[in-house]
């Protein structure tokens, strides 16, 4: 998406305090975390294990407090960000981008088949002690080669970042099924957030999701706010203004042009919509990063 800024190694890399070795992957593993409480994206997909304490992190529009022991994993698309939930926090964590883990893999693809990565229901993983055990070993390992000269560092993290992807899948098929149906049991609002990942950007009245999912607009509103406590409304504003927070951030697009890529019809119907979200202009949002 033309605009888009996202978090690249080197500056996750300052952000944790630790060198910045490779240009294709990273490991981070320390105690006392910075935390980034602002939306963004990452040029990276992200493994995360929570190993004590807990953290709060949203994704997209939706809010996790993950408690260790745990595994995060996200996609390059996913909007996040972190909050304190705990004092204590020890967490490692493998970046990595698609053409470091596929660069001698055949299928291109490998990385779209995990759901995990980009489904806003499956990024937290709540682990049982046997599967803590093999994912600290795993990560374990990772830090040892990544600490060690070796001349097929690389080749060894990339195939550790193969394996931890096959264990996630290999426990979500395990022990996330009753979570699946449980989700299948609210089957309009996984329609309608689906609906509203692929056109908040230029779609912003319930009229167009309502009649997409052939519901009247007060149906799908009460039915959305009786599952989430949000309106439907509610969420397509929410959505829109996540967006607005990550575009605003990058001071090559103007704020006129930040409106224009989320369909408002000018910067001042924009700015009045996101000062009433957030509780200040555009302008004073972004100043916070000068």
């Amino acid at each position: 998406m033309n605009g888009m800024k996202t978090f690249s190694l080197s500056r996750h890399s300052r952000l944790f305090s630790v060198p910045d070795d490779s240009k294709e992957y990273l490991f981070v593993s320390s105690g006392n975390r910075p935390y980034q409480e602002e939306p963004y994206r990452a040029e990276s997909y992200a493994i995360v294990f929570i190993k004590e304490g807990s953290v709060r992190l949203n994704t997209g529009l939706v809010l996790w407090e993950v408690d260790a022991p745990a595994i995060i994993t996200l996609g390059p698309s996913v909007i996040r960000y972190f909050t304190k939930s705990s004092d204590l926090l020890k967490m490692d964590v493998i970046f990595f981008k698609d053409s470091f883990l596929l660069e001698r893999y055949a299928d291109l693809f490998f990385l779209s088949k995990y759901d995990f990565f980009e489904n806003s229901d499956f990024h937290v993983l709540q682990l049982k002690e046997t599967y803590v055990i093999k994912f600290s070993k795993i990560f374990e390992l990772i830090q040892l080669t990544q600490s060690t000269a070796n001349y097929h560092r690389g080749e060894i993290i990339r195939n550790y970042i193969f394996v931890l992807i096959y264990e996630i899948e290999a426990y979500h098929r395990q022990h996330m099924s009753g979570q699946a149906t449980s989700l299948r049991g609210h089957n309009l609002f996984i329609k309608f957030r689906h609906l509203l990942r692929l056109n908040y950007m230029h779609a912003h009245k319930l009229d167009f999701y309502a009649g997409h999912l052939h519901v009247t607009p007060k149906s799908l509103s009460a039915a959305i706010k009786k599952k989430t406590g949000r309106s439907a409304g509610k969420w397509i504003n929410d959505a829109i203004i996540l967006e607005a927070k990550v575009l605003l951030q990058n001071n090559a697009l103007t704020v006129a042009q930040v409106g224009g890529m989320l369909n408002f019809s000018d910067q001042s119907v924009f700015g009045k919509f996101f000062r009433a979200g957030t509780g200040m202009s555009p302008v004073e949002y972004r100043k916070k990063f000068d």
